[in-house]
This record gives structure tokens, sequence and C-alpha cells, in this order.
């Protein structure tokens, strides 16, 4: 069942992404506040998340056959099966995986559902992505920074405004990793469906959720620096390494990885 809608300040209810993002994908976690938010979305963002997860676990899977056994997932979301760290112990029983998200709710269902392989390890914190330093320090003492480490940014970055310096935050994170490790990033855009881009923003707005859709160049920026693995920044439906290719249809997502030189 879904939880009750939390209070905040002013008596006013506040939706979450993940939570949202929960409730499009079918989930039981999350509040009235958040269902109401995804019942307003046209039927595209529900395609959406179910794309999203799906490059999800093609990228991480890539990024775990490539050998890299380290994983920083930031803006976890509420877990739902298979979460990243069981695709890549899948792939690497000894993979070590650390989640990261902004709400409490988020990391007690991880500490409660992300259960690791004996071989490998999970972590989580709390932490938002606008202090990427925080985030590194814990990241830290789990991981080790001198191998290679798969950041994942999946639909996150497209709820951090400009004024947030999106850009200076991926920056910040991927110099910190070891070269050969990845970027793997999807982002949100209207670029396909630019007549649902005030529908779109102006729901999650209504739910107190900033949402910042960018284009295909904009989103090719947080890849500045990095060697850009082939097919390059594409539609979400574009992206893949081995057959079966996903089912080519309408999606508002571009997504790419990037390897740390």
């Amino acid at each position: 069942m879904t939880f009750d809608e939390p209070e905040v300040p002013g008596g006013m209810g506040a939706s979450h992404p993940a939570r949202v993002y929960d409730w499009l994908l079918g989930g039981k976690d999350h509040y009235e506040i958040d269902e109401a938010v995804g019942r307003k979305l046209p039927r595209i963002a529900h395609d959406s998340a179910r794309q999203n997860r799906a490059f999800m676990h093609r990228a991480a899977t890539w990024a775990a056959r490539r050998g890299i056994a380290q994983f920083l997932d930031i803006g976890t979301g509420i877990p739902t099966e298979p979460n990243l760290h069981q695709v890549v112990q899948e792939v690497n029983p000894a993979a070590r995986v650390v989640y990261t998200d902004n709400d409490p709710i988020v990391l007690r269902h991880a500490e409660a559902l992300l259960i690791s392989t004996p071989q490998g390890s999970t972590d989580y914190v709390e932490a938002d992505v606008r202090q990427p330093a925080s985030i590194l320090e814990h990241a830290r003492g789990k991981l080790d920074f001198g191998r290679p480490i798969a950041l994942s940014l999946i639909a996150l970055m497209h709820f951090v405004p400009d004024a947030d310096d999106p850009y200076g935050i991926v920056r910040t994170l991927t110099g910190a990793l070891a070269p050969g490790s990845a970027l793997l990033l999807s982002h949100g855009t209207a670029d396909f469906h630019r007549e649902l881009e005030g529908e779109v923003t102006g729901t999650y707005r209504s739910g107190g959720i900033t949402l910042v859709p960018r284009t295909h160049a904009e989103v090719a920026r947080f890849f500045d620096g990095l060697d850009v693995v082939p097919p390059g920044v594409v539609r979400a439906v574009e992206w893949y390494q081995e057959e079966p290719a996903p089912v080519d249809e309408p999606t508002p997502l571009y997504v790419g990885a990037g390897l740390v030189r």
C-alpha cells in the first residue's frame, strides 16, 4: 500500500521524484501526493520510466562486463527489482555498490531490500547530488578510487536546475574517478515532444519538483572531457551494446556512457 501523505512546513504535501518514479513503474512505496503528480502526467512519462529502467540495466551490464567492479549510484530511487547491484553482481558477484539518495524513505527501503551477494557489498548514504564533495567523502570509505568506478546518474540531472550548476556537479564527480571509470547518464528532453513540455514541467512543479528538460547539445555537455562510448548520446531506445536491440518507440530521454581518460 502507499504511505500516508507526509507533513511538511505550511501543511502542504511535497512529492519527490523517486516516489513519483516508483508510482510510474507500478510500485507501492509512495505517498498520495506522489500518485497525484503521476496521474496527471501524460502517457509518455510512463514509457519514459520503463525505458529509463531498461537503459540502466543495459548500461550497468555493459560496465560490469568491461570489468568495472565498483558502482556509485546517485539518485537511487525506490528499490525495484532487478536493482543495479543485482544486475552487476550477476556478472561479477564481488561487485561493490554504493547507493545515494536524498529521501530518507528511499534509504529506509534500500537498507531493507538491497541485499548484496556474500562476495560483494552494498552501502547506502543519504546525501544530495548538489553536495558532491560529501558524497565522494562517504564513497571513499567504501570504494577504491584508485580503480575504475561506474558513476550512475540515471534520470537525475534533469531535476537539477542551471542555478545549481549541474555541469559543475558532474565534473566534480567524474574528476574524482580513476582512468577507465565510466559515467552512465540518462536525462529527460522535450526535443521530440515539445508540445508536452509545459504540461510535464507544470505537473511536476505542482508537486514541488523542478524539472529541466534539456536539448541534445545540453545533455552532451555532461560528457565533456570524457570519451563517449558508441553509439554516443542518443535516444534511450537507441543505446545498446548487444542484440537484441530495444523496441524502437517514442521516448523523451537521451542517454549515454562516457569513459574517464
